[in-house]
């Protein structure tokens, strides 16, 4: 599912347009970013949470010329699936 999908899935289960539910989409999607990016954690119970955890400097290397390099440090985004959701996933 993409997010065409979604927002068409999004509109029909409740019963609004796809413009209502494209905007929907668009704002939770952009309160997660916003939250995510001040550090904090984004938790929707049952379903999963997210949050931000920091990935140290390492060596890498090139598989085209076995050269080592250095890879930067970086923040990435963890999803933690909540129970619900991997229950009704298996």
């Amino acid at each position: 599912m993409n997010k065409s999908d979604l927002i068409d899935a999004m509109a029909e289960d409740a019963g609004i347009t796809k413009a209502a539910a494209k905007k929907a989409l668009e704002s939770f999607l952009g309160n997660v970013e916003k939250s995510l990016k001040k550090g904090n954690r984004v938790s929707l119970v049952g379903f999963g949470s997210w949050s931000v955890s920091k990935r140290a400097a390492r060596d890498g290397r090139n598989p085209q010329t076995g050269k080592t390099i250095r890879i930067a440090a970086k923040k990435v985004v963890k999803f933690k699936a909540g129970s619900e959701l991997a229950n009704a996933v298996n």
